[in-house]
């Protein structure tokens, strides 16, 4: 039977009572000489039976067991038969059908009856029930009496005025004082200005009771938020339920409110969320600032009125965690918030920054838009104190702080009002976090009476320590972060070319932006590299991947790119061995201790694409490998995509890769771009490709003003999640009064031909000073085209920044410089040419190869 069926069918009588118990008159002999109708009921005797028979003919002379105390209610103890009750006695009844029936008794001396006792006197009077409804009807007694003095739950019955007039004991342990004292209030004058939190329903108590009353439909869960009278200044939190008390007739006597506080159960439901929260919110991207921001977030208003966040320098700039005294880490305010009104005094003083300024979300680490050269964006943040780039403000603590103290000890410090926790990582710490409660407020900020200011409590201090640690790990992976960025960023920027000198072939421009703080570093690239003849290489490439491995796999193929570039190779064989170079399987190679050392090659997925532009015959070749092709602007503003053979990324092998030969007219542009300028999460290629062709068709804007145009359309904010390289370079051609170039047969006598055509076209040019020589050069050049290689002969000078000598035939054996013994009667002759010229080399053309050499032009020409 549940507990509302029970208090509805108690009978406060008792089966004991006189009016429905089995009566039995006995005179001073025991004789019974009255029975009632319920006595022939419960044993089954009529009165013609019973009457003049003495009692134990129907009951056992001795009770069938010893008494229990009055607390008991009914519950079985240890004894030699059944229980007994208080003030009552158990016999063994014996009924007409031959039963024996457990029955509590109870005896009433009749009033007058001392000094008239005898035969047929009545004498005192006897009732009996079965013990199992005696039982049963003290338990509902018994759980009556529970709900009014033992039960945790706060009772309590408002008439129809709304006037408290009963509770129990645990509604009297709210008010702090016996019921008397507070009789006949109403509710809002026993808590205040309390209200309810729960929506849909009346804010006050007494809005909540008349509507009950009124409707007469219960309420049930509502949430309560007051201060009871036993703990005036601090908030507490009930789940209440109110029900209309009716009588008989469905008359309203008043409301009954039932209330259990709840205040410790929602605080560590409140921190259990808290931590949820935290884990979601916390960590979200790599960046110090963020992090910091974050906890603070979180923490305010419901943990802390105000939460300041102080991280080392070094974790600000990637350095190691600092360890040692306080003396030696600087702090910087990263993140302070307070709830609004709550704000209360920061016992740090401000260091070389404006007093109260706020960090800024702007100059996070790594964020800095500066550059240090022309196209190349620097890698930013805080580098020193004064430092103009420098968002966030150095703080000190005085000594005896609760900052200093926690930076002394490496541990919590709670001061009153105030939390400090360190945040630690491995065995050093990386700043402090200051929670805040202020004098006179609790977790929300809320205003406590002025004798009362609320501090963290254990349960409290630990989930401080839980959120600190947490946030420490993120700040801690940042710092980790931000220092491999800065590295790469740094190792990036090394291997970039940082200045392009100007070339007689072409005029250049350039922008690279690196990758966003999420995504990392990128291993995009570009070069400009000058070649023999005045031609000039061109170069632009993009690695898979993002970090230090993609920096440095970046500059070995910039590397590579180099070298093979200086032996004039033409793209599509330039390609095919940076491809075998790219694709060699890594090896493990022994360490200092003969173990075996892990390499990774990250290189597979790499694009590139190679042109060399020669600006005496205008023309342009060019391979790529998976790379995107280029953009070519005519004269005319006309924009075209070559179509270009794709070739298979670097490093999958397999497969050939295919040049492409065409006329590219003075003052063509050509725009070299990786993949990070054109594509992008919400934009495809061909879009991008559309937009980038718009920009670069404007003729009257110069290179530089196109490449700004087009990072501010195709890179809004000048950051993306992959790195972008943009080369733009304009096609210029050397005039014909600048080369001279001859045909000669392949005899000995067009040695001295080649001599008297060389002086001749260096005193046409001014450059006597330089005709010694160059008739050395051109002699040794001649003479071993003539004695190794076969003709004809093609002789031809360029006055550029240098004077450029080639000698080209049919031959494919390149001359290599040899020591020649003392007796030897040749092979003195190119090394002659080495010391006299600045450079020379070999390449290798469809129909031969072109010996070349450099020269400097005198100080007053080269100017």
């Amino acid at each position: 039977m549940s507990a509302a069926n029970t208090a509805e069918s108690a009978d406060f009588r008792g089966p004991l009572d006189i009016t429905r118990a089995a009566t039995v008159v006995l005179d001073a002999e025991s004789t019974v000489i009255g029975w009632s109708p319920a006595a022939a009921e419960l044993l089954g005797y009529g009165p013609a039976d019973a009457l003049g028979r003495p009692l134990t003919a129907f009951l056992s002379v001795r009770p069938a067991g010893g008494t229990l105390p009055a607390e008991a209610s009914g519950a079985a103890v240890p004894g030699p038969g059944p229980p007994s009750l208080v003030g009552n006695e158990v016999h063994v009844a014996r009924t007409r059908d031959g039963r024996e029936l457990l029955v509590a008794t109870a005896t009433c001396p009749l009033p007058g009856a001392a000094g008239a006792s005898g035969p047929g006197t009545p004498d005192r009077i006897l009732v009996a029930a079965e013990v199992e409804a005696l039982l049963h009807w003290e338990s509902r007694i018994a759980l009556l009496q529970g709900l009014a003095t033992q039960s945790p739950v706060g009772l309590a019955i408002y008439d129809t005025d709304l006037r408290l007039s009963w509770s129990n004991t645990a509604y009297e342990r709210e008010m702090g004082q016996p019921l008397a004292a507070f009789r006949g209030k109403r509710a809002e004058e026993l808590y205040g200005a309390g209200s309810f939190v729960t929506p849909g329903y009346p804010h006050t108590l007494a809005g909540v009771m008349r509507q009950v009353l009124d409707t007469g439909e219960p309420v049930l869960d509502l949430h309560f938020r007051g201060q009871p009278p036993s703990d005036p200044g601090r908030d507490h939190l009930w789940s209440c339920a109110y029900y209309r008390l009716e009588d008989a007739h469905g008359h309203a006597l008043g409301v009954c409110e039932d209330a259990f506080d709840i205040t410790d159960r929602y605080r560590v439901q409140e921190r259990l969320a808290l931590l949820v929260e935290a884990g979601r919110r916390i960590g979200t991207v790599l960046d110090v600032a963020t992090t910091a921001e974050e906890i603070a977030e979180v923490a305010v208003p419901d943990f802390a009125a105000t939460v300041r966040v102080d991280v080392t320098r070094a974790a600000v700039t990637g350095e190691t965690a600092a360890v040692g005294s306080p003396a030696d880490m600087s702090l910087l305010r990263v993140a302070e918030r307070s709830a609004p009104g709550s704000g209360t005094p920061d016992p740090g003083l401000p260091a070389n920054g404006p007093t109260g300024s706020g960090p800024t979300r702007s100059g996070a680490a790594g964020n800095s838009p500066m550059a240090t050269a022309p196209g190349l964006a620097a890698p930013g943040g805080p580098s020193s104190p004064g430092d103009p780039r420098q968002p966030y403000p150095p703080v000190v603590y005085p000594p005896g702080s609760p900052q200093n103290r926690s930076l002394s000890s490496g541990g919590l410090v709670l001061d009153e009002g105030t939390l400090v926790v360190p945040l630690r990582t491995g065995g050093g710490i990386l700043g402090l976090v200051t929670f805040d409660r202020g004098e006179g407020s609790d977790a929300s900020g809320r205003t406590l009476s002025p004798d009362r200011a609320t501090t963290f409590d254990n349960g409290e201090v630990a989930l401080a320590d839980e959120l600190a640690a947490r946030a420490a790990v993120c700040i801690d992976n940042a710092r980790r972060y931000t220092r491999e960025r800065t590295a790469s960023l740094a190792l990036q920027r090394q291997l970039l070319p940082h200045h392009l000198p100007p070339r007689s072939a072409v005029e250049t421009a350039y922008r690279y932006l690196p990758a966003d703080d999420v995504t990392g570093v990128g291993g995009d690239w570009f070069d400009v590299i000058p070649l023999s003849g005045t031609r000039v290489g061109l170069v632009v490439g993009d690695v898979v991947g993002h970090g230090l491995q993609a920096a440095a796999t970046m500059g070995r193929l910039r590397t590579s790119v180099r070298a093979f570039a200086q032996l004039d190779m033409a793209p599509d064989e330039l390609l095919t061995r940076l491809d075998d170079l790219v694709g060699q399987p890594a090896e493990d190679r022994p360490d200092a201790y003969g173990g075996a050392v892990e390499t990774y090659d990250v290189t597979t997925g790499a694009t590139c694409l190679y042109a060399v532009y020669d600006p005496v015959s205008r023309r342009c070749v060019m391979a790529r490998a998976g790379h995107l092709p280029p953009a070519v602007v005519g004269p005319g503003g006309e924009v075209s995509f070559p179509d270009l053979p794709a070739g298979p990324p670097l490093g999958l092998g397999g497969l050939p890769f295919e040049s492409l030969e065409f006329d590219l007219p003075v003052g063509s542009l050509l725009a070299l771009f990786t993949d990070g300028l054109v594509e992008a999460g919400d934009r495809d290629v061909g879009r991008g490709l559309d937009t980038l062709g718009r920009v670069l068709g404007d003729r009257s804007a110069s290179l530089e003003e196109l490449c700004d145009r087009a990072v501010s359309e195709l890179v809004p904010g000048g950051t993306s999640a992959d790195d972008t390289a943009l080369l733009l370079v304009r096609t210029r051609a050397l005039d014909t009064d600048r080369v001279a170039d001859w045909e000669l047969t392949a005899e000995p006598v067009s040695v001295g031909r080649a001599r008297e055509l060389a002086t001749g076209q260096l005193e046409a040019w001014g450059l006597e000073e330089l005709a010694f020589a160059t008739q050395l050069v051109v002699s040794e050049l001649v003479t071993n085209a003539v004695r190794y290689a076969g003709g004809p002969l093609g002789l031809r000078l360029i006055r550029d920044r240098t004077l450029v000598c080639e000698v080209a035939d049919t031959g494919h054996t390149s001359p290599h410089l040899r020591h020649s013994a003392a007796d030897d009667e040749g092979g003195r002759g190119l090394f002659i040419v080495a010391q006299l010229v600045q450079r020379w080399g070999t390449r290798y053309t469809p129909t031969g190869k072109t010996i070349w050499a450099e020269q400097a032009l005198p100080p007053a020409e080269a100017g």
